[in-house]
């Protein structure tokens, strides 16, 4: 894997609350964009869970210097992402879904002002 693309090259925003989240942007990301964000997502979760998971056993026997821990980090990374990218928990399809569904709430809410408007209209 080249590492280069590991390293940030645009700023990163802070996080929105998802109520606060603008929507209409979601339209220009393509499909394949927002299920690659939904599986680094989960990728990011089972890290941190295999993580603690790591954490939780007491001695492996294996040297504690600073370039075995950093292997280790790298292996514990790449495991997160492998299993996400391969099913993982699931969590991702339901991110992916939420992404997808504000497409359609958008689509489903502006065609009903659309007949609200059309209502009123032939009221008056």
């Amino acid at each position: 894997m080249d590492s280069t693309k590991l390293i940030l090259t645009e700023p990163v925003s802070p996080p929105t609350m998802l109520e606060h989240l603008d929507k209409s942007r979601l339209k220009s990301i393509p499909e394949e964009k927002k299920k690659q964000v939904a599986k680094d997502f989960e990728s990011v979760l089972l890290n941190k869970l295999l993580d603690e998971m790591k954490n939780s056993i007491v001695d492996w026997g294996l040297e504690k210097d600073a370039a075995s821990k950093q292997t280790q980090g790298i292996f514990w990374l790449y495991l997160g992402r492998d299993i996400a990218n391969n099913g993982g928990l699931g969590l991702w399809k339901d991110i992916y879904q939420f992404l997808s569904d504000t497409e359609q709430t958008n689509t489903v809410q502006q065609s009903d002002l659309g007949d609200i408007s059309q209502v009123v209209d032939d009221k008056i």
